[in-house]
C-alpha cells in the first residue's frame, strides 16, 4: 500500500511533464510580412519586372526536437510589372517547410525548405494588354500554383521568427493566348511571425 501511495505521486509528475513537453512541441503564430515578386517566362517576350505584395496568415509549428515541421495558410499577392503595367494576382498559399532550429538562450538560427501549393482566389484572370509584334493578345493568370521555399532566420526569445525566403514557382503561372509562352513566379518574401 506504501509503494503505491509513493508511485502516485511520481506518476503524476510524470504526466504532468509529459503534458507540457508535448505542449511545447506544438507552437501556433500569426505570420505577415512582405514580398518582392516576379515572373521568369520562358521566352524574352515581355520584360518582367518586380512587383509589391505582402502575405498574411495563420502558422503551425511542430518542433519535437532541433528539427520539426512548419505549416502555414498564407493570403499572399504575386505578379509582375511589365511597360509600366502591373498584373497581380491573390492566392491562397499552403507551404509545408521541413525546419531546423538551434535552441540558444537569446537568437536561435532556423533553416527551413519544403513545397507550397497555391490557389488563386481573386485579381483578374484574363487581360488584354499584351502587345506582341504589334498584335494584342490575352494573358491569363492560371488557377493552381506549386513550388518550393527555401527559409532562412533567426528566432528572438522563443517568441518572435524574423525570416527571409525564396519561393521558386515550378508551375506555369501565367500563358499568353494561342503562343507557347508561360512564365513561373519567384518571389523573395520577408516575414515576420509572433508565436503563442
Amino acid at each position: 500500500m506504501e509503494r503505491k501511495k509513493c508511485l502516485l505521486p511520481i506518476l503524476m509528475v510524470l504526466l504532468i511533464c509529459t503534458t507540457s513537453t508535448a505542449h511545447a512541441q506544438f507552437r501556433f503564430g500569426l505570420k505577415g510580412g512582405y514580398n518582392l515578386a516576379t515572373v521568369k517566362f520562358n521566352k524574352e517576350i515581355l520584360h518582367s519586372e518586380n512587383v509589391d505584395g505582402f502575405h498574411i496568415g495563420p502558422m503551425i509549428e511542430f518542433m519535437p526536437g532541433g528539427i520539426g515541421l512548419d505549416l502555414a495558410v498564407l493570403y499572399t499577392r504575386k505578379g509582375f510589372f511589365d511597360n509600366n503595367m502591373k498584373y497581380t494576382n491573390d492566392y491562397l498559399e499552403v507551404p509545408v517547410n521541413l525546419k531546423m532550429k538551434i535552441d540558444l538562450p537569446i537568437l536561435s538560427p532556423y533553416f527551413a525548405a519544403g513545397p507550397y501549393v497555391g490557389f488563386r482566389v481573386s485579381g483578374d484572370k484574363i487581360r488584354d494588354i499584351v502587345d506582341i509584334q504589334n498584335v494584342k493578345r490575352q494573358i491569363e493568370a492560371k488557377s493552381f500554383a506549386a513550388g518550393l521555399n527555401f527559409t532562412a532566420g533567426i528566432e528572438v526569445l522563443n517568441r518572435i521568427q524574423v525570416g527571409l525566403t525564396y519561393s521558386w514557382g515550378l508551375t506555369d503561372n501565367y500563358a499568353i493566348e494561342s503562343l507557347d509562352y508561360s512564365g513561373k513566379a519567384h518571389t523573395w518574401m520577408l516575414s515576420a511571425t509572433l508565436l503563442f
